[in-house]
């Protein structure tokens, strides 16, 4: 199980909310790419999100006003 540190992921004022709705969100289009191109892993979508946010290959961008909530 992945269990990263969220206060790394977290340090520009990324608000859990968007983090969650993000990682959710790529997980279902890598969930999508992975069933189109019919491959088959024993790793989850979600642990894959995750991994590519940690890694930088996938940039959240959240609206300003919601940043400090």
């Amino acid at each position: 199980m992945l269990n990263p540190d969220l206060r790394k992921i977290l340090k520009n004022h990324l608000s859990r909310y968007s983090l969650v709705t993000a990682t959710a969100k790529r997980a279902r289009a890598i969930a999508d790419e992975l069933e189109e191109k019919k491959i088959v892993t024993t790793e989850k979508p979600v642990s894959l999100a995750v991994e590519e946010i940690l890694r930088g290959d996938y940039v959240i961008v959240e609206p300003e006003e919601i940043r400090n909530i």
